[in-house]
């Protein structure tokens, strides 16, 4: 089991007020699932992904990440997971604008100290992999949309981690280049990949093999397609 969530609750304090965004979540991921959370805003879904994306501590409750418990882990070893464990995809690509693609990719790596030439040779296969390997010199005003979000993509996938998280990916796509984006998800799935992707968009969580629902902080529905 790659994820087990027990109780899993996170508080902000608004002004005088305290605000439960979720409000007791049990949640187990099996690795290689390609699920989507979705719900309405501030439905808590955000909230949930940044837990199990290691960007956010809950206030109580159990979260483990490939059998370690998350909640006794200190910053450095927080920022360790987020580089090696987990890759983040975005609506808004956030690649560096004067980098190329390859450069892009090649950042996650040289955070984690890999020679660079073993970097090198990696981040040309995950630009292959995506279906970039004639644009890596490209920098990002030189590539389409989809394009972006390739190399975001590619730069996720290259520490191979654990978890992809997609955080409403095709936001800034037409629905030709969002078909390939999820396509290109569906491929790394059935390569072994675990992928959870957070949306509202039907269109999209119907894409994955399993849907949760959350509502008001609590997981409503949990459907296998």
């Amino acid at each position: 089991m790659i994820i087990k969530t027990t109780e899993l609750k996170r508080s902000f304090e608004v002004g005088s007020e305290t605000v439960e965004a979720i409000k007791g979540i049990n949640l187990e991921v099996q690795a290689g699932e390609f699920l989507a959370i979705t719900g309405p805003s501030g439905s808590g879904k955000t909230t949930l992904m940044n837990i199990i994306g290691c960007l956010d501590t809950p206030t109580s409750g159990e979260y483990f990440l490939n059998n370690k418990l998350v909640n006794e882990l200190n910053e450095n070893e927080l920022a360790g997971i987020r580089n090696k464990e987990i890759g983040f995809v975005f609506q808004s690509f956030h690649l560096l604008a004067k980098n190329s693609a390859l450069d892009n990719v090649l950042l996650p790596m040289k955070y984690a100290g890999t020679n660079i030439d073993e970097a090198t040779v990696r981040a040309k296969h995950v630009l292959d992999q995506v279906g970039l390997s004639d644009r890596m010199n490209h920098g990002p005003t030189e590539l389409s949309g989809g394009q972006q979000q390739r190399v975001a993509i590619a730069r996720a996938m290259v520490n191979k981690p654990s978890i992809l998280f997609a955080d409403e990916p095709t936001g800034n796509l037409d629905s030709k280049t969002e078909g390939e984006v999820m396509g290109l998800f569906k491929e790394l799935n059935e390569d072994g990949q675990t992928i959870i992707v957070i949306t509202h968009e039907k269109n999209i969580a119907n894409q994955s093999k399993r849907i949760i629902n959350i509502k008001d902080g609590l997981i409503e529905s949990d459907t296998r397609i």
